[in-house]
């Protein structure tokens, strides 16, 4: 293969290998060869682990990152979520058929992106999730935020969540009371301290025992990552 056609082994060779009819002043090649080798040594460098995951690409390390709740023996996978996001929505189909395959070893959890003390949907979950009503409310959210649009996607009332859970069996009065309690509010801030911890930009966020945040180019990428990195942490805890 002709040398110009080559793929060089590196970035500096990159330039030192491409053809030129006449050679650049040794000033300029100087500078050239010195901007080269800081753009390499500022790329961020990719090392595939054994299990195929690529950290800073596949998934980031949570620095002194913990459990949104430890359980001895479970594997914790968070799913952080906003019911107004519409990547969320799309993604409740394939976690809610995720989850159902899930080896007992897992404990999954979802977390609302709780952000703002003053997000009534977040807190909606909260008090749903105490009243024990989320196998009622969660789905029923997302399809009417999304798909029948009967509830607003942002800035929903107490009343309008209230009138929403009414019509899925859920009392309204103790609803609202659930929402702005003191519970509800611990939760609020413990979710924010754990979403800010994780580093959490965007919604939807896998979070693997509070030490992996999960990266993926498409949902079933960020599945396909989360099943690796809970196997990962299988094997560590039967290597301790």
């Amino acid at each position: 293969m002709p040398e110009a056609q080559r793929r060089p082994d590196s970035c500096a060779g990159a330039l030192l290998s491409a053809p030129a009819t006449e050679p650049p002043p040794m000033t300029l090649r100087l500078l050239l060869l010195t901007l080269l080798f800081a753009l390499c040594a500022a790329a961020p460098a990719f090392a595939q682990d054994s299990d195929g995951l690529v950290e800073g690409r596949d998934y980031v390390v949570i620095a002194g990152g913990a459990p949104l709740q430890a359980t001895k023996g479970k594997i914790e996978v968070v799913e952080v979520f906003a019911y107004w996001c519409h990547v969320c929505n799309d993604f409740q189909p394939l976690v809610d058929a995720w989850t159902k395959k899930l080896p007992r070893d897992v404990a999954f959890r979802y977390l609302p992106a709780a952000f703002s003390p003053t997000d009534r949907l977040a807190r909606a979950y909260f008090a749903a999730e105490s009243m024990g009503k989320l196998a009622r409310t969660h789905n029923a959210t997302f399809r009417a935020i999304h798909d029948e649009q009967s509830l607003p996607a942002r800035n929903a009332s107490v009343a309008e969540i209230g009138t929403l859970y009414a019509s899925l069996g859920v009392d309204a009065d103790r609803l609202a009371a659930a929402m702005q309690s003191e519970a509800t509010d611990a939760r609020m801030r413990a979710a924010r301290e754990f979403i800010v911890g994780a580093g959490v930009e965007g919604t939807p966020s896998m979070i693997v025992n509070g030490k992996y945040r999960v990266i993926g180019r498409s949902l079933a990428d960020i599945l396909r990552h989360t099943d690796l990195l809970v196997a990962r942490e299988r094997a560590a805890a039967k290597a301790r």
